[in-house]
């Protein structure tokens, strides 16, 4: 697999159209200035599914996120404050989640000394053995929230809530929800592409 610094260190956001439905979600979900890129196109022509980037100006709080880790420790969002995150919605039930994967290791690894940390949040999940064995063979190492009820979720119900499973939400370096990509066939060149963005967009 090519790692992702072979690949051009700039990546630029294409909007390639956006629906009427579309805008009048993005109205209702995180402000009318959200920009929805479905088709948004990494620096290696890869194209993404559905993802929402909200200008630094209209970004709204994120959650502060605190719980159990899977290894039943506390675990708590506010422990990487002046860190962009990456939040990512999961199951091991869940096929996309499996399938995406890959990326979120890969991008997790890249990005780990770039001031980014990657956090998951297992949903719908009883048995957090499955999770953590799933993790286990994928070679994941950042924590993940064992929300089983699914209250933590429910925290970007005023920014940018989720749709579907997976959800991946960026979060950026003061704290504010930057970005949303729900797409199940994710790539890591995406990924990357969105956090670099929120990165440069974030004064």
């Amino acid at each position: 697999m090519r790692h992702l610094l072979d690949r051009p260190a700039r990546r630029v956001p294409v909007v390639l159209g956006v629906a009427v439905a579309a805008l009048l979600l993005l109205t209702a979900c995180g402000g009318g200035r959200d920009r929805t890129t479905d088709g948004y196109v990494g620096a290696d022509g890869s194209k993404g599914g559905l993802v929402v980037l909200v200008d630094s100006a209209d970004r709204k709080p994120a959650p502060v996120l605190t719980g159990e880790g899977l290894d039943g420790r506390p675990l708590s969002t506010a422990d990487y404050a002046g860190q962009t995150l990456v939040i990512n919605l999961w199951g091991p039930w869940c096929p996309p989640c499996r399938a995406e994967a890959p990326a979120l290791k890969e991008v997790s690894e890249e990005y780990a000394d770039q001031g980014v940390q990657f956090i998951g949040m297992l949903t719908k999940t009883p048995d957090p053995a499955t999770a953590i064995a799933f993790n286990r063979r994928q070679g994941i190492t950042y924590p993940s929230f064992a929300d089983q009820g699914g209250s933590l979720e429910l925290g970007f119900v005023k920014s940018l809530p989720t749709q579907a499973i997976p959800t991946t939400w960026v979060i950026d370096a003061k704290g504010r929800v930057a970005a949303r990509i729900m797409d199940p066939k994710l790539r890591a060149s995406t990924l990357a592409g969105v956090i670099d963005d929120v990165q440069k967009s974030t004064p």
